[in-house]
């Protein structure tokens, strides 16, 4: 799994972090945009989360829009998450990774 944390955007003064990145067990890339709460005003909660089913988010280009509106995206982000994807291609599954997802998913796929 890859995990790419981008900054806020200054005029998104409650945006915590922004978070995208590549599954490779649930073959998905996965945006989240955690944001201050009352409750959590330092490291904030996920209001946006994508990405947590098998196959989601098809497109490095998909979780990048979700994330663009609260944080500044890198230039090369969308090369850095294909190839985060392309680098796991042929790996396969772990015997525990196996039974997770048979048990959240009722399949290993």
């Amino acid at each position: 799994m890859s995990r790419h944390d981008l900054q806020p955007k200054p005029d998104s003064p409650d945006v915590v972090r922004a978070t995208v990145g590549w599954d490779r067990p649930l073959q998905t890339f996965f945006a989240q945009v955690f944001f201050r709460t009352e409750d959590e005003p330092a490291e904030g909660e996920p209001l946006v989360w994508i990405g947590t089913e098998p196959g989601e988010l098809l497109s490095a280009e998909a979780a990048i829009a979700l994330v663009a509106p609260h944080a500044i995206i890198p230039p090369d982000l969308r090369r850095q998450l294909t190839a985060d994807m392309q680098s796991s291609i042929g790996v396969e599954d772990g015997s525990q990774q196996v039974a997770a997802k048979r048990y959240l998913f009722g399949s290993t796929h």
